[in-house]
Formats: C-alpha cells, sequence, structure tokens
C-alpha cells in the first residue's frame, strides 16, 4: 500500500461527556474518512469499538484515525475524558501537534477540564476550544468561553462563524487578532485587513499560546464542526524530519492483541521497514527487530512498507519499550508523568485460580497502563495494583474477564501517600566490603510540587570521574526510594551530588548502587520529613438552598472552595479537598440532593497530609527495620567488611561531610 504519512497530529481532549468522541467520528465523517458518523449513546461510535467502551458510554483507550483537509494530511487522537483514565489521555501529549479542547456549553469549566489545560499548557501544546452542546437548553457558549479566559488568563477569540479554509477572517476576528499584536495593529490602522500577514502572525501567536482560537457547535448534529476544521488553517505545518536521517521515534501506547505485543510509535526522523533493527533503552541499549509495520485507523490497521517523518505507526516484535521511550537515536526512556494514581487496593480472587496466572494478566495490563504499578507480596501471597479511581477497578475486573477468563474483585482502596522534605540534608553513604569501595556524598533538597526526583551533579571531575558520576545519577533515578515516616514512596526532592570517590581497582558499577541507596537513606534519617497526600479538585452544582450544606461539608473534610458562582440559576461551586475525605462524598451528594445536584472530581495533586499523626501512627512503620532500604554503610578493617549506623558513618567517611546549604 502507499505510505500513509500524517504530517500533523491532533489530539480531542475533555472531560468526561462533554461530547469529544462525538466530535472526533464527525470530523472524520465531514473529512470523508468515515461513511457515517457513529454516536455513543447509539454504542455504534467508531473509535470506542470495545465493548467495555460501548456499554459504558465512554472513552477508556485512546484511539487515532487519519483524515485529509485538501492536500494537508492529519492524525486525530481521541482520548479518555473520564478522570480515572486520565494517564492515558497524558501519554498521547508527547507526540500532539494540535489539540482541541472540548467543553459543554451548559456544564462549562470542570474538574477535569483544569487538569488537562494545565497538562497542554505545561507541555506548551497550541490549543483550541470547542464549546459543545450548543443545541441543549442552558446552553452559553459566549459565557462559557469569557469565564475560561478570564479564569486562566488567555486571550480567547471566537472563530466560530467566518473562517475560511484558507485562513481569511471576518472582520470582528482580524480586529481581535490585531489587538493582541502590535505589527498587525499598526498595519490596520495604516492599511487595512491583508489576509497573508494577519494568517502568518495568528500562527505564530497560536504556536506560542498567545491566543486560543474558540469555536462552538453541537457535535450529535455536526454543526459547527465545519467551522472547527477551517480553524486547522491556523495551525503552522509542524517541522518535520528527514527520511535519510538516523531513524528515531517516540512510544506512546501499547497494546496486547492475539499477534502479542503493539508498540506504537510516531517516527520524527529517519524511516522504519519490517524486520528493521530498532534500538531501545536501557543501560546497556540493545537493538531489537520489528516484525510487522502496522497503520492502524481505529482499531482496525493495514500493513506498511514503510513509516518516514511525521508518521503515526505501530510495531510488533519489540519488547524493549514503553510509553514515553524515545526510540532509535538517542534511545532513552521517558520522564515520569504528571497524573499519579492515588489509590491503591488488593487483587482477590478465588484459591483455586493459580496466584502466577493473575500476576501475568496484570503484568500485561500494567504493559498498557504503566500506572497500574503492579506489586507482587511474596510473604503474604498478595497481588496489588494502584488506581486513579474505582471506576477503573471496575474496567480492570471486565478486562481480567474478557481477555483471560479471569473472575477477580478488589478489596477496599487504600489512600497513596507521598513523602518528601521541608529543609536541605546531607546524606552520605559508603560501600567497601572487602575488594569493593564506593563513597557518595549527596545534598537532599525540597523540590517543587509534582517534580518527583531529580538529580544533578557539582562535583568536579577531578574529584570523581563523569561515568561514575553518571552512575551515580543512574542510582539515585532508577530506584522508589522510601520516606522513613510511613515508607510511602519519596517524591519532589532535588538530589545533588557533592562528592564521591572510588577505588582505581576495587570499585565496580555496584559498589555506587549501594552507596547511593545508602546515601539518600542517611540524608532521609536526618530530614524534616513531610507526608503528603492526594487532593480531589472538585466541581459542584446544586440548588442555592443546599450550597450551604457543600461548603459545610467541605470544611469538615478540610477541603477549600472558591468564591460561590451562579451558573444558569444555580450554586456552582469549585475548590478541593483531600482524597481520603471526598472519596465518597460524590454519592452523599446525590443523595440528599434527590439526585438533582452533581459532582465531579480530578486529580489535584500532592499536598501536605491533614492528619499526618493519625497515618504515621497506623502504618507503624519503623525506618531503622527496613534492611531494603538501610541507612547503614558498610566500611573495611583487617580484611573484613563491618557495618556502622548512619547515626555514626558521618564520622567514619574518607571525604569531609558537609554541611547542608540552602542552595547548592
Amino acid at each position: 500500500m502507499a505510505e500513509q504519512t500524517a504530517m500533523t497530529s491532533v489530539g480531542i481532549l475533555a472531560h468526561v461527556d462533554a461530547g469529544k468522541t462525538t466530535l472526533s467520528e464527525q470530523i472524520l465523517y465531514q473529512t470523508g474518512a468515515l461513511r457515517q458518523a457513529g454516536r455513543v449513546d447509539r454504542q455504534n461510535a467508531f473509535l470506542d469499538d470495545t465493548d467495555i467502551e460501548r456499554r459504558r458510554g465512554i472513552t477508556v483507550f485512546a484511539e487515532q484515525a487519519s483524515f485529509s483537509i485538501g492536500e494537508r494530511r492529519f492524525t486525530l487522537l481521541d482520548t479518555p475524558g473520564h478522570a480515572d483514565f486520565s494517564g492515558e489521555a497524558e501519554r498521547c501529549l508527547s507526540v500532539l501537534d494540535c489539540a482541541v479542547l472540548v467543553l459543554s456549553s451548559v456544564e462549562g469549566i470542570q474538574a477535569h477540564t483544569r487538569t488537562l489545560w494545565r497538562l497542554l499548557r505545561e507541555r506548551r501544546i497550541p490549543t483550541m476550544l470547542f464549546f459543545n452542546k450548543i443545541d441543549r437548553p442552558g446552553a452559553r457558549p459566549q459565557e462559557v468561553r469569557q469565564a475560561f479566559a478570564k479564569q486562566f488568563g488567555v486571550p480567547c477569540v471566537d472563530f466560530s462563524d467566518g473562517l475560511q479554509p484558507d485562513g481569511a477572517m471576518l472582520d470582528v476576528q482580524v480586529q481581535a487578532v490585531a489587538e493582541l499584536d502590535d505589527i498587525l495593529l499598526e498595519t490596520y490602522l495604516e492599511k487595512g485587513y491583508q489576509p497573508a500577514l494577519w494568517l502568518e502572525r495568528v500562527r505564530a501567536l497560536f504556536a506560542r499560546g498567545a491566543v486560543v482560537p474558540t469555536f462552538a457547535g453541537a457535535a450529535l448534529s455536526g454543526e459547527g464542526v465545519a467551522g472547527l476544521l477551517n480553524g486547522l488553517a491556523l495551525l503552522s505545518a509542524p517541522p518535520q524530519g528527514t527520511a535519510d536521517a538516523p531513524f528515531q521515534a517516540k512510544a506512546y501506547k501499547v497494546r496486547h492483541d492475539s499477534g502479542g505485543r503493539v508498540v506504537f510509535l510516531r517516527v520524527q526522523n529517519g524511516e522504519l521497514h519490517p524486520k528493521d533493527l530498532l534500538q531501545v533503552p536501557g543501560e546497556n541499549p540493545d537493538a531489537e527487530k520489528c516484525n510487522e509495520l502496522r497503520v492502524y485507523q481505529g482499531n482496525r490497521f493495514v500493513l506498511a512498507p514503510k513509516a518516514g517523518p511525521g508518521a503515526f505507526c505501530a510495531v510488533t516484535g519489540v519488547q524493549g519499550l514503553s510509553p514515553g521511550d524515545t526510540a532509535g537515536v538517542g534511545a532513552a526512556h521517558g520522564e515520569a508523568y504528571r497524573l499519579q494514581p492515588m489509590l491503591s487496593a488488593r487483587v482477590l480472587f478465588a484459591e483455586s485460580v493459580s496466584a502466577g496466572q493473575v500476576l501475568t494478566c496484570f503484568r500485561e495490563l500494567e504493559d498498557e497502563e504503566p500506572l497500574l504499578h503492579v506489586r507482587w507480596n511474596e510473604p503474604l501471597r498478595e497481588l496489588e495494583v494502584q488506581v486513579m479511581g474505582k471506576v477503573q477497578l471496575e474496567v480492570l475486573a471486565q478486562l481480567a474477564q474478557e481477555r483471560y477468563g479471569l473472575t477477580v474483585r478488589f478489596g477496599a482502596c487504600r489512600i497513596l501517600y507521598r513523602e518528601t522534605i521541608a529543609a536541605p540534608v546531607v546524606g552520605c553513604g559508603h560501600f567497601e566490603p572487602l575488594r569493593h569501595y564506593a563513597e557518595v556524598h549527596l545534598q537532599l533538597c525540597p523540590g517543587k510540587p509534582g517534580s518527583g526526583i531529580t538529580f544533578e551533579s557539582c562535583c568536579p571531575q577531578d574529584v570523581l570521574a563523569g561515568n561514575w558520576q553518571n552512575l551515580i545519577g543512574t542510582h539515585v533515578l532508577e530506584k522508589e526510594h522510601r520516606g522513613v515516616l510511613t515508607g510511602a514512596p519519596l517524591t519532589d526532592v532535588r538530589v545533588v551530588l557533592l562528592s564521591g570517590r572510588a577505588h582505581l581497582k576495587h570499585t565496580e558499577g555496584g559498589d555506587f548502587r549501594e552507596a547511593t541507596y545508602r546515601a539518600v537513606r542517611q540524608g532521609l534519617m536526618q530530614a524534616q520529613s513531610v507526608l503528603l497526600e492526594p487532593w480531589y479538585a472538585f466541581a459542584a452544582e446544586v440548588d442555592f438552598a443546599q450550597s450551604g450544606r457543600v461548603l459545610s461539608d467541605v470544611q469538615r473534610m478540610h477541603g477549600t472552595c472558591e468564591p460561590l458562582q451562579e451558573s444558569g440559576g444555580r450554586a456552582l461551586l469549585r475548590g478541593a479537598a483531600p482524597v481520603s475525605e471526598m472519596m465518597e462524598y460524590p454519592a452523599q451528594l446525590t443523595a440528599f440532593t434527590k439526585g438533582q445536584g452533581s459532582m465531579t472530581l480530578a486529580f489535584g495533586g500532592y499536598q501536605p497530609c491533614h492528619n499526618t499523626q493519625q497515618v504515621v501512627r497506623q502504618a507503624a512503620y519503623e525506618p531503622e527495620r527496613d534492611v531494603e532500604n538501610t541507612p547503614d554503610s558498610v566500611f573495611c578493617s583487617h580484611g573484613a567488611g563491618y557495618p556502622v549506623k548512619w547515626q555514626d558513618a558521618p564520622g567514619k567517611m574518607h571525604l569531609p561531610v558537609e554541611t547542608a546549604a540552602a542552595s547548592v
């Protein structure tokens, strides 16, 4: 078949039930990619084609399809809108050139809308807004557009009407964008509207997020979709690599089908062919053979002879690539994602079922959804998974049944806490059994919220060679370090290498692993540790008479609430609260409003725990008994290694131990 190179990618994102998949279907239909537009309510959507998605009426898996406008080709990615599957949506952002954020003109800005907008801005992805459901009673697209501009501080320009496929604009649009650009304003006042200049400048403004084009319509009937498609003219063609350059691609999705593991890629440079060797990341990067090369349209695919720059494709036979990884030249593992699970739950299954069979099933599901963090506790013979919410647990149970014929249930959800530190501290680790040697000194500093663990070095290379410094960095980042309050994972810490020492004859790579782990842990034992808990961002809509109870409940749950707003004659409350307190509240709100109120929740990040003492007491964690995360060092004397407790280790270090500085 002919090569199917999609030069521009467009992601469709939204809060659940805003009409995202219906809009995607209309885009494909109106551009001739589909013969008819499917509907979620009729369970015939082309992009929501699994039984789970059709029965539930929500998108669970990101799907892609290509379409054309004139000579220009696009790949559309329809992403999940439900907050429980937001990890799937975030993984797609790495391969997007543009995004369309869909909002309901009735419900307006919802909890997950804010999360998505923040992610899009962090990645600097040019974003359009589509205000959907203007045919519904209570629709207020202009009001929602103004609220969005005010709340997020961005200039929103309405291009719903009059924008032409070549980018020509109405006078009201010409004036609106001229007010955002000095060159356009001066030209308009002196010479009037010049279409080519306006299109060039609007494309530049859009690319850097200085203007947000908005559109309005009703995806169910197709109204307004043509205007949105015309709006794609405002997107500059993204820079493309060259076919004769060394191959490089970004992995963004993994699936398993009857043919095995399928890795979805976007090619950045070079060409890929079936049977080519593909470089994958790892401590010792290796090349793996690509068996089939596929091009997908929804869940269907055709085999392709090659994939060049800009193309979306999928390969089979490759095991060493995960979502976020770079393949080919510069092969590397991807960075940590911002959205993280907030809950964990035990997987329950019948005694007659093999634990190995269940573990194999969930390892494969984890391969597709890395945020599951499947954990097998061998002594207790227990399997645990991490999730964003209870709907995800229901879907996992269905997947286990449909794919593997396994009947599983889940235990009660537990909150996933994190730990960080409040002030800088220096930790040191020494590992010197007989014929081994490594010493590492690290400063641990509080990092930005959501930054995870980062590493840098201020150690001169004449003190410690660069290869050893790089190895220390690898060991800092490869391990899930545990805090000392509850044993929860460490996060938001900047680790700085101060100094280190190797032995010319006896040092091996594993020695620095041991010294590094011990240095981090020794620092934590001295640190001002902070327990973090996950928070929900919420949006609730109730009658004004019931708003007082909601405000009181939020205060009781140790949450915060923004000033009350009016929305379609009802009270709109937005705020945030701890997951541990608010997890069951939406059901309570539905009950006391007799089904007339609504509440949506989204991941709101981690904040200091509101009941630290209680959680620490219940965890009953004893850090010095955690032998897998020891803070103690090992020194050598008279030909034998001996342990030294963490409190005493600084006095025996071979390098001077620095004091913590406010900044390094």
